[in-house]
């Protein structure tokens, strides 16, 4: 089991409390609508008898991970970062945002270090680096040597 098969778990378990429909059908049995089947037929957690406890047991364990601080090495790198300035700016400044979480954010980073630590949450760099200048997050110094993180 996957990571992201708990983390997609996870989500459909959250739709079920979130839908009366869904819940009534998982819990309750009760006779569902064509839509509401299909996606509980999706569901790989869901079998005749019912919820599979122990797949959730190992969903649950699999959450409890990613709340530990190694839990990005669970993740690839962000291969495309989105094209949409409001979709990319929030994932650019969360990536800087942690990466300095790392560094230390009272001092100026060398541009070398800076897109290495960028590099291991996304593979172009500089547009995560020039969308953290352009949006106020990062400061170059004068010399455009290092970056300083101003949040």
């Amino acid at each position: 089991m996957s990571l992201r098969d708990s983390v997609a778990r996870a989500r459909q378990a959250v739709a079920v409390l979130a839908s009366p429909s869904l819940r009534a059908a998982i819990v309750g049995g009760a006779a569902l609508d064509e839509r509401t089947s299909a996606a509980v037929r999706a569901f790989d957690w869901v079998g005749d008898d019912g919820p599979d406890t122990p797949l959730l047991g190992r969903t649950a364990q699999d959450l409890q991970r990613l709340q530990g601080p190694a839990a990005l090495l669970e993740f690839d790198r962000i291969a495309r970062m989105p094209a949409p300035d409001d979709q990319r700016h929030p994932l650019s400044v969360r990536i800087v945002g942690l990466v300095f979480d790392r560094l230390g954010t009272g001092r100026a980073v060398p541009e070398p270090v800076l897109n290495a630590a960028i590099a291991m949450f996304a593979e172009d760099v500089a547009v995560v680096r020039r969308d953290a200048v352009d949006l106020g997050v990062l400061e170059r110094t004068d010399d455009g040597g290092s970056y300083r993180y101003v949040g």
